[in-house]
């Protein structure tokens, strides 16, 4: 008589059949066994909301892991109960949320701008002066054609990939 697969190797066919990532699968399969290790080895099909609360908790205030870092320990269990336990979560709350600290962009003053300028020539000026001019992105700015720059009206057209994600 054969026995069931292992909890841990159920999550790692369950990751691998939907196509993630092995990093995500390693960070999925990390995060429950910690989930399981800090309940003294309890099963997850044992525990519910209370523990999974405590353990993002103790997560945030003892630990002190990033907004992001948090976000994925509890995606981990999220897809454990979901989809491994096929048990529906309520509402989780009173979880100590980390908060992602606020983050200021830094804008270079119009004087600050013309001397970075002044020391680019020929490509490398062109594209700095759209990113600060026309206010691209990195990417957006490489991924340009020709076709979508149009210095006669002062209009840059940036695709996002996909034909419905244009903006101008």
């Amino acid at each position: 008589m054969a026995s069931s697969p292992k909890l841990l190797d159920r999550v790692r066919w369950h990751l691998r059949v939907r196509h993630y990532s092995i990093r995500t699968e390693q960070a999925y399969v990390d995060w429950i066994r910690r989930y399981i290790l800090y309940h003294r080895k309890r099963h997850p099909n044992q525990m519910g909301e209370k523990e999974i609360t405590e353990f993002l908790t103790h997560l945030a205030v003892e630990k002190h892991v990033a907004a992001s870092t948090q976000n994925q320990a509890f995606s981990a269990l999220l897809f454990l109960y979901q989809q491994i336990l096929e048990r529906k979560l309520d509402f989780i709350d009173n979880v100590q949320r980390v908060t992602r600290p606020a983050k200021l962009p830094v804008v270079f003053t119009p004087a600050k701008a013309r001397a970075v300028l002044a020391h680019l020539k020929g490509d490398y000026r062109l594209m700095a002066e759209l990113l600060y001019g026309a206010g691209l992105r990195l990417m957006e700015c490489v991924r340009l054609r020709v076709k979508d720059v149009d210095f006669g009206y002062g209009h840059v057209t940036v695709r996002d990939g996909s034909p419905r994600e244009i903006r101008t």
